[in-house]
């Protein structure tokens, strides 16, 4: 149903992909958007190793959400840092690219404990973070992606 890479080479393991997932906190998340073009979001994450779920957190309402309702088939892109190689110029860059569907989150409780989640990964403190729960979680939905397809990549961008 996926394509293979073309470049078997260059791919990562299904546990280095994971790994990507587990350490970065910025991605892009693309749906079928208006008219059938492509929406790339810029877009930070939670990757739940225990349900094999990617979480997200936006506004009830706005282009990425009409797409997710006409289209539950999503892509999401993430990539490291980079690491400078002794024997190549230009950094080694692992990426990885998830396909699959994504659903809202329906349970109120849920999506709290997600944005506790995502807001744990930067370094805000608890205090700031409850009182954004308090003032703001009745506004906030959450979306889970369910991989179908996981693929990573490493390149040299030189």
């Amino acid at each position: 149903m996926f394509r293979q890479m073309r470049r078997i080479k260059q791919q990562l393991s299904n546990e280095e992909g994971i790994n990507i997932l587990k350490n970065e906190v910025r991605g892009v998340l693309s749906v079928i958007g208006d008219n059938g073009y492509p929406y790339g979001i810029p877009i930070n994450y939670y990757y739940s190793e225990d349900e094999n779920k990617i979480y997200f957190h936006g506004a009830k309402e706005g282009h990425k959400i009409d797409s997710i309702k006409n289209c539950n088939k999503v892509s999401f892109c993430v990539h490291d840092k980079g690491v400078q190689s002794e024997a190549k110029k230009g950094l080694d860059v692992r990426s990885v690219i998830v396909f699959g569907r994504i659903k809202i989150v329906e349970d109120f409780d849920k999506t709290i404990n997600i944005c506790r989640k995502l807001s744990n990964q930067f370094d805000f403190g608890e205090d700031y973070i409850e009182e954004e729960i308090k003032n703001f979680g009745r506004f906030v939905m959450c979306l889970e992606l369910t991989p179908e397809h996981i693929t990573g990549k490493i390149i040299n961008e030189s």
